[in-house]
């Protein structure tokens, strides 16, 4: 059962992070997309239970073997480590750049986090 419930927030997880990077592909790096929300609100409603639920999942279901959920895991935390490298690639744009906005300050954390979940998808499948 704990599988079934870790699989199930992974997929969210990642339906989140495709609905995330859709949205900044739509918006072409102006900072709004489909959802016409801006960067802030976009990571909190999107990107933080994207980042969150993965790890959940794995604790959740931690004394249990799934390469599944491993794989899941991977996707995840690739997905995550683009959108990084996505952020650090777009050019500062004016508004950017007066807010003190720093991509790569923003970046950092977000490929540590995709890392950590690739390890646990590595752990995961080592089991």
């Amino acid at each position: 059962m704990a599988i079934k419930a870790a699989l199930i927030m992974t997929g969210i997880s990642i339906v989140l992070l495709v609905i995330y990077g859709a949205d900044v592909a739509a918006g072409g790096g102006t900072g709004t997309g489909f959802l016409q929300f801006d960067h802030k609100v976009r990571g909190m409603a999107l990107g933080g239970p994207a980042m969150i639920l993965p790890i959940i999942g794995f604790f959740i279901s931690r004394k249990e073997s799934s390469k599944p959920l491993a794989i899941m895991l991977f996707v995840a935390g690739i997905l995550i480590i683009i959108g990084g490298a996505v952020v650090i690639s777009i050019p500062p744009s004016a508004e950017s750049t007066s807010t003190g906005r720093n991509a790569i300050a923003e970046s950092v954390p977000l490929i540590g986090v995709g890392a950590f979940i690739i390890g646990l998808g590595v752990v995961k499948i080592r089991k």
